[in-house]
């Protein structure tokens, strides 16, 4: 199992949005894919904003070229999102999984 981890820090006033545009948007879509496991959000509040982990799970490295690409470490960042972050990471992070 791999999981993929990206970061972003959302406008303070555009954090409940967010969210909801990923559990009705990006999740929804995400759960339609073969190899797609699950997905975590993880949320902090620091004093420029909210700032989110986005950790998905997949089966394979290519499951996860089923969403993003021929290029799996660019982030896959839809406009909709640009409009609602400060700033968020380019380039995700993928970790292989060991269960213990």
């Amino acid at each position: 199992m791999t999981s993929r981890h990206w970061t972003g820090l959302c406008k303070a006033k555009k954090a409940d949005e967010y969210v909801q545009y990923l559990r009705s948007e990006t999740f929804a879509h995400l759960k339609t894919l073969d190899g797609f496991i699950k997905a975590e959000i993880h949320q902090r509040k620091i004093t420029e904003g909210v700032e989110f982990l986005i950790v998905t799970f997949w089966q394979s490295g290519d499951a996860i070229k089923s969403f993003a690409g021929p290029l799996p470490n660019v982030a896959v960042v839809p406009k909709v999102v640009h409009d609602m972050m400060v700033t968020y990471d380019k380039y995700v992070r993928h970790y292989e999984v060991y269960n213990v």
